[in-house]
């Protein structure tokens, strides 16, 4: 039925919130090129306490992250001079490749009056090819995904392509990766074409042959396993997947298929090689003692 399932942990990135991470998990690190899955949220503060929330300026190398928000609005700001103001349904998409270092502020106390902030974030690695590319930041806003409505079910499509879906994100691998909803007793199957497949439950309850699967679960399926999905309530889903790279290491920020590269990254992060955001190079997020191998980290500092 199913490859695997993951039930996420809990896992802090700040002083005030704790996130559901699911990958990297000890028996599958990877689900086609995305390495790592956090979701925070809902998390509602009162506004003496959003700064508490900030995530400092810290590094990464060798693969992509993806901001994407349910609620709320985060600000941006990278080594290249970005600052973007993120916000519901639109998807930031920042190439690390060679280096880059960025903040996440919550800096804007009225985005999250009456409301909570809720965002996933996801690594994707890059190829081997790819991984020491010049880093880069794209902003998407949803005009720009296309969305599919019908019959109980919506989604949008956050990046590379699926159910004939596709848009301009620009990947640097075959991926696909979706926002669905999905009413009470809709079936619906999962994407072809995918060498993995993974579906993470946001919110609500699937039922597959009988069983079911709660929120903070990943299901896990390989290129031919194609089982009929029930929503068993209103849920909401964030399908991911695609064609996978080979090893990856992960240590802290940083990844890379070569042990070596993350000592570099290590030693360029502790001299100060790495450059802070233009704007926000105040104070960042210190190298962790090194207590473990890279492919054993310490637990990623950030969102993304």
């Amino acid at each position: 039925m199913l490859d695997m399932v993951i039930d996420a942990r809990k896992a802090s990135i700040s002083t005030a919130i704790e996130v559901r991470r699911i990958l990297p998990f000890r028996k599958k690190r990877m689900v086609g090129p995305f390495i790592f899955m956090d979701h925070a949220g809902p998390v509602e503060l009162a506004a003496p306490s959003i700064p508490e929330m900030d995530v400092l300026p810290h590094p990464h190398i060798g693969l992509s992250t993806v901001t994407y928000l349910f609620n709320g609005e985060v600000m941006h700001r990278d080594s290249l001079g970005v600052e973007q103001v993120i916000k519901p349904g639109a998807v930031n998409w920042m190439t690390a490749g060679s280096g880059i270092s960025h903040s996440e502020r919550f800096e804007n106390p009225a985005a999250l009056a009456g409301t909570s902030l809720e965002m996933l974030q996801t690594w994707v690695a890059l190829p081997e090819k790819f991984e020491e590319i010049d880093p880069m930041f794209s902003n998407y806003q949803p005009d720009q995904l296309p969305e599919y409505d019908d019959k109980g079910i919506w989604m949008r499509l956050i990046a590379g392509n699926a159910y004939g879906l596709k848009n301009d994100v620009k990947t640097h691998s075959p991926l696909f990766y979706l926002h669905v909803k999905l009413d009470k007793d809709t079936m619906f199957g999962l994407p072809r074409g995918h060498t993995e497949r993974a579906i993470y439950i946001a919110q609500g309850t699937l039922e597959i042959s009988g069983r079911k699967y709660q929120r903070g679960q990943m299901l896990v399926f390989g290129k031919d396993n194609d089982p009929g999905i029930r929503a068993y309530e209103d849920s909401v889903i964030m399908m991911l997947g695609g064609e996978p790279l080979g090893e990856r290491y992960i240590w802290w920020n940083f990844v890379s298929s070569r042990k070596e590269r993350i000592e570099q990254a290590k030693a360029d992060w502790q001299a100060g090689r790495i450059k802070l955001p233009p704007t926000d190079d105040q104070e960042f997020v210190q190298l962790p003692l090194d207590r473990s191998r890279p492919s054993d980290p310490p637990s990623p500092q950030a969102l993304s």
